[in-house]
């Protein structure tokens, strides 16, 4: 079988919770629900299916999105999800703190560095927040510091931590960090920061010249080189921040869809996430981009979350 990577919407829906529930021991079908890109999801799925014979129906779409069915389906009696494989570990953890995860010790877990692990779920890839210029820029990049010179006023974007996890992430490691903190946020405030909505957006608006530099995921920005745009990737020299995609097993689901977390870890579905443009959570798969990467305090970020996200929305209004 294949997996087919969709929408579930409507009367859809409908017709397949009359097919399969959560908790079924015996079912031969489990539900996906992810934000992870399409060619990823349908590398792992593809594998998962063709080894084991379970059919996995995948509702695939933005993280809000994925967040808002979850929302609906809990006011509805429960989510109709089996396995939850976001790109947003905050989400997850709240998910975590709400008790709707399962605690358990898959296999594979222990190829999990610690820092990506918790007893309800576990990291499979890494998104690395990194920085993204003109290939032409007279003063180019080395640090995070430098998107404060006045080399590069009005013409540095970010996206929306508001929006984007990847950002808030970002958000949380300058607030939190000494040698940044909200002083340094103030600096790019001051300096003319841009802020849009996504990371892909971010790589658009500096190819097109719109904007010198920006932060983005390192996915986004190779992708986009890939193709001939006129940008380049700075590793920046303290660490790109590195931001985890979780997933986990949905409490009452099936053997089935503990056995398709366990698959995502295998050595195998891996190195096929590797194959498609992510750094795998193993280290024992090959990957050879970038340089060193700093974290986010998760458990913190998740406690300041909105404080950090309303200080951050004050310094913007009074620049």
């Amino acid at each position: 079988m294949t997996g087919r990577i969709r929408v579930l919407g409507g009367a859809l829906v409908v017709s397949t919770l009359l097919l399969v529930g959560c908790g079924d021991e015996g079912a031969d079908t489990i539900r996906l629900y992810t934000s992870v890109t399409e060619g990823t999801v349908t590398a792992v799925v593809d594998l998962f299916e063709e080894e084991t014979g379970v059919e996995v129906d995948v509702f695939r779409a933005p993280t809000g999105e994925v967040a808002a069915r979850i929302a609906a389906e809990q006011r509805e009696g429960g989510i109709q999800a089996d396995v939850l494989w976001l790109t947003d570990p905050l989400t997850m953890q709240q998910y975590a703190s709400d008790g709707i995860l399962q605690e358990w010790d898959p296999a594979g877990a222990e190829f999990v560095p610690s820092e990506y692990s918790t007893t309800t779920f576990w990291g499979t890839r890494i998104l690395s927040m990194v920085m993204v210029q003109r290939d032409d820029l007279v003063v180019p990049l080395r640090s995070w510091d430098d998107l404060t010179s006045r080399d590069y006023r009005n013409m540095i974007a970010i996206p929306d931590p508001g929006f984007a996890g990847s950002a808030l992430a970002v958000l949380g490691y300058f607030a939190s960090t000494p040698e940044y903190g909200f002083d340094y946020v103030r600096r790019l405030a001051d300096n003319g920061l841009v802020v849009v909505n996504a990371p892909g957006e971010v790589v658009t608006g500096v190819a097109e010249g719109r904007f010198s530099a920006g932060i983005t995921l390192a996915f986004s920005a190779r992708n986009a080189v890939e193709k001939g745009s006129p940008i380049e990737i700075v590793w920046p020299e303290s660490g790109a921040v590195a931001v985890y995609s979780p997933i986990a097993v949905v409490s009452g689901a099936s053997d089935a869809a503990r056995r398709f977390l366990e698959h995502v870890l295998t050595e195998e579905a891996q190195q096929a996430i590797a194959a498609t443009g992510w750094q795998p959570i193993r280290s024992d798969v090959a990957w050879d981009e970038g340089g060193t990467q700093v974290s986010v305090d998760w458990a913190v970020l998740l406690d300041q979350r909105q404080d950090v996200l309303d200080t951050f929305r004050a310094i913007l209004d009074d620049s």
